[in-house]
């Protein structure tokens, strides 16, 4: 009897060893080297098509934030220069607004934001030079653009920069998760290396914007300008 116990508790002992030593153990490895983030372009064509239902912000505008709530998007339309936006008043409806032509667009705001580079400031604010400033960008199926003539905060500066309410219509939408990808009109957007890219795959033109700087891409990638350095 006690020969079979001992045997008994020999073969567990020996199959404890065996399931010990096939678990694995994580350990950080100081030489490790993580991949750089891919290029906007890149990321946009790789990532699958997340479905869009439910980031839908009307019948004509998909928006959405990311998930530290400091990047909001709309793919939307622009009509003469006027976008429908969801969550800021704006003359988009306006009857005289009905001889333009409908362009699909991304429009992103941030909350925290690089400035514009001099090369990049593409308006001079009706001849003043004042009032152009970074924090939103544009992308239509031909270009993309950082900033903007303004004046005051934009919505998603007054909700969630440094005094934000963390309160208003911003707040209500719904989060695009890091590494998804949402596609609207031919336009496609991804959140991801804690910002978000939006581009015209076809077309060759995208932006990446975060808190840290922005780039913008042409010639299918070919031109690069920004504050952030190719392969960021």
């Amino acid at each position: 009897m006690g020969a079979m116990r001992r045997t008994v508790w020999g073969i567990l002992a020996a199959l404890l060893l065996v399931l010990v030593s096939g678990c694995s153990f994580a350990t950080k490895d100081p030489d490790y080297v993580p991949p750089a983030p891919l290029p906007p372009l890149e990321q946009l064509q790789q990532v699958p098509v997340s479905e869009q239902t439910t980031l839908a912000a009307g019948e004509d505008v998909t928006a959405f934030v990311t998930g530290d709530r400091n990047i909001v998007c709309a793919m939307t339309s622009s009509r003469g220069g006027h976008l429908n936006l969801p969550y800021e008043a704006n003359s988009y409806s306006d009857a005289a607004n009905n001889k333009f032509a409908v362009v699909p667009v991304v429009h992103c705001e941030l909350a925290a934001y690089a400035k514009a580079e001099l090369d990049d400031m593409a308006d001079d604010c009706a001849g003043t030079g004042l009032g152009y400033l970074g924090g939103t960008a544009l992308l239509t199926p031909d270009k993309a653009v950082y900033g903007s003539c303004r004046s005051g905060v934009t919505q998603m500066e007054s909700e969630f920069g440094p005094k934000g309410s963390r309160n208003g219509p911003i707040s209500k939408l719904r989060e695009l998760a890091d590494g998804q990808n949402i596609e609207r009109n031919g336009l496609r957007c991804s959140a991801y290396n804690g910002g978000v890219a939006c581009g015209n795959v076809s077309g060759g033109v995208a932006f990446f914007v975060s808190r840290e700087g922005y780039q913008l891409v042409s010639d299918g990638g070919k031109t690069v300008r920004g504050s952030l350095k190719e392969g960021f």
